[in-house]
């Protein structure tokens, strides 16, 4: 122990020495930054060594990092700083119960970033207050993988504006108590990224900021134990580049895995991500978590460095931009997103469990994996927030573990070929319109593309269809986080069937639930008589009784069991011992269900749905109706 608090005067003194010297250059980082790197130095010190302290030069690195951190604090506007201390002082803003998220592409949701400002008005009508703004950085087309392909992270995509309008918008946005959130696409870059095109020239120096080696031994090394992700694309994971050396790529042919082995790659990035935060953007979306280490005789997946490197860019963060927020994208086994929670890591977090096992209660009538996984999944870390979603912009996977379904008799692979089956309307009886991504016919093996709308048969049955999309969406509102929307879905959007006629978008089924901004359905959406309006009016009620019940705030979830397979219970306790809880009821079934008077003993009798406001009788039983919905405040008896 005293071996380490040496270590960390002794690199305290040699980045204060560097400081000083900066300083009579000009640097001028103020009491707050001098106070933060008192704080978190000895944190990300740690960090830092664990990842390159085996190099000669660690401390010299660490120190530019340090400076690199002080310049972007003298940088970092006023107004940003304001929003720093305001939420130092509140950490926990982002786990209110008056949280509502949004998500669009803005090309085909607004056209530009000026569309997006426009939208503003309606944003603060329906209840938004974070707004993802799907990849909008310079990519090269067709081969941009919808903007996941970066060729700079400085400069915005010219179709849909400006770095300059992206940081106006951002402060209107800022204005109208809306936070920005965008994409970190920060484990590999576009093949046509600078970077890329030196390392392509033969830059010695750019070249370590990719993995790349002269034939194929190491290569075929690594593969011994990493699988492929898209093997359509390109077998394994490395592809020949033109002057014969082999570069990783993990996705596509065109995305280049970055090397974070190299410490420079790591303060590169660094300041890409403080650049961005400098421009206003309030969370991080972090891309491709599980990917971001390598190392020879692993999977190359969720190794213990990647969560290292999560905390030291955190670490960098809390020093230059410590309002800033890290949302973590991990579509693995269950066990595995949970290790990426943490206010120490990624504050907030996907959570595609919940979505995909709503879509497999919703198929299957029967609620038990998705009871089981609130049960024993949901609850997560202080100061952590799950970011709760019916569907994405991407495809839905069957991501639970099949020893959870295995415990409930479940085979975990028929499951999912039934599921595949049921929601591209191959299972006779299925209501769902979706369509195969990746589909192979001879194992049944598939994921699904398809909006909300279409998923829930809204070309079969809109009716039903609309109970169905309130039915899913009660979920995420009512669990605890930061509920979701694909914006689009609060008006019961289909599918964009003709997805394929647009240049670069027929090999990817996904753009089918990827439509234009629908203005005819949105102006439908105040008429009640409309499923356009029957959708959006039943979210808005979910959007303001939930604004208006504090026992919704923060994440914490008790389970409920209803002895009822078709309905699922969980509690949201207030914070008061003995005070009131909303108990949580929702029908999967396609005909009504009772649940007994006795279901409720630990109840007083007398409860009210403050849904509708009725009040109801616990102690006789409770009737719900297909595919309806209550929350019902109750006390203990």
């Amino acid at each position: 122990m005293q071996e380490t608090v040496n270590e960390d005067q002794e690199a305290h003194r040699h980045v204060l020495s560097a400081l000083s010297r900066e300083r009579q250059l000009g640097l001028r980082p103020d009491q707050d930054f001098d106070r933060r790197l008192d704080g978190h130095f000895p944190t990300l010190r740690s960090l830092f060594h664990s990842l390159y302290g085996d190099r000669n030069d660690w401390l010299d690195q660490l120190t530019d990092l340090v400076l690199q951190c002080a310049r972007s604090w003298q940088e970092r506007p006023p107004e940003l700083k304001a929003t720093d201390a305001e939420r130092e002082g509140a950490p926990d803003w982002f786990q209110s119960n008056r949280m509502l998220g949004g998500v669009c592409y803005v090309d085909r949701y607004a056209e530009s970033l000026e569309g997006v400002r426009a939208r503003i008005p309606y944003f603060k009508e329906l209840g938004l207050t974070y707004l993802h703004l799907m990849p909008l950085f310079l990519a090269p087309e067709p081969h941009s993988d919808g903007g996941y392909a970066v060729s700079s992270y400085r400069e915005v995509n010219p179709k849909l504006g400006t770095m300059e309008q992206l940081r106006s918008l951002a402060a209107e946005l800022k204005d109208n108590g809306i936070s920005l959130v965008v994409d970190f696409i920060f484990n590999h870059t576009s093949d046509e990224h600078e970077w890329a095109r030196k390392a392509a020239a033969g830059d010695p120096e750019y070249s370590d900021y990719y993995w790349i080696f002269p034939d194929r031994t190491i290569p075929d090394a690594f593969e011994a134990n990493v699988r492929e992700i898209f093997p359509e694309n390109h077998p394994g994971s490395f592809i020949r580049m033109e002057d014969g050396r082999w570069v990783w790529a993990t996705f596509h042919t065109y995305q280049w895995d970055l090397n974070y082995s190299n410490p420079d790659v790591f303060r590169a990035m660094a300041g890409e991500m403080l650049f961005l935060a400098n421009q206003g953007v309030d969370i991080l979306r972090m891309d491709a978590v599980a990917f971001i280490w390598k190392q020879l005789g692993t999977p190359c997946e969720n190794l213990p460095q990647a969560h290292t490197l999560l905390r030291a860019f955190n670490a960098v963060c809390r020093l230059a931009a410590p309002s800033l927020l890290f949302k973590s994208e991990a579509i693995v086994h269950p066990d595995e997103v949970a290790l990426y929670i943490d206010p120490k890591e990624c504050q907030l977090s996907y959570n595609p469990l919940q979505m995909a096992l709503i879509w497999e209660s919703l198929a299957t009538r029967d609620v038990s994996l998705l009871a089981q996984a609130l049960e024993r999944r949901h609850n997560i870390p202080d100061g952590t927030a799950w970011v709760n979603y019916v569907r994405s912009h991407d495809d839905i996977g069957w991501t639970f573990a099949d020893e959870d379904a295995a415990e409930l008799g479940i085979n975990g692979f028929d499951h999912r070929r039934f599921l595949n089956s049921f929601y591209v309307n191959r299972f006779p009886g299925s209501f769902a319109r979706g369509v195969p991504f990746q589909d192979n016919p001879k194992t049944g093996d598939c994921r699904i593309s398809g909006t909300t709308a279409s998923l829930c048969g809204m070309e079969v049955n809109p009716a039903e269809a609309v109970e169905r999309i309130l039915l899913a969406h009660s979920v995420p509102f009512s669990t605890g986080g930061i509920p979701l929307l694909y914006l689009g879905d609060e008006v019961g959007q289909v599918n964009d069937y003709g997805y394929a006629s647009e240049p670069g978008h027929g090999e990817d089924s996904r753009w089918v639930h990827r439509p234009h901004f629908p203005a005819e359905q949105y102006a439908r959406r105040l008429d009640p008589d409309t499923p356009e309006g029957a959708v959006y009016a039943g979210l808005k009620r979910m959007v303001e009784v939930r604004a208006g019940t504090p026992e919704f705030a923060g994440t914490t979830l008790i389970d409920f069991g209803t002895n009822n397979r078709s309905v699922l219970g969980y509690q949201r306790p207030g914070d008061a011992e003995g005070g009131s809880t909303i108990l949580a009821l929702a029908n999967f079934s396609d005909s009504p269900q009772t649940l007994a008077g006795e279901t409720f003993g630990g109840y007083s009798p007398a409860a009210v749905d403050l849904l509708s406001e009725a009040a109801l009788r616990l102690d006789g039983g409770v009737t719900l109706l297909p595919r309806q919905y209550l929350w019902l405040r109750v006390t203990p008896q």
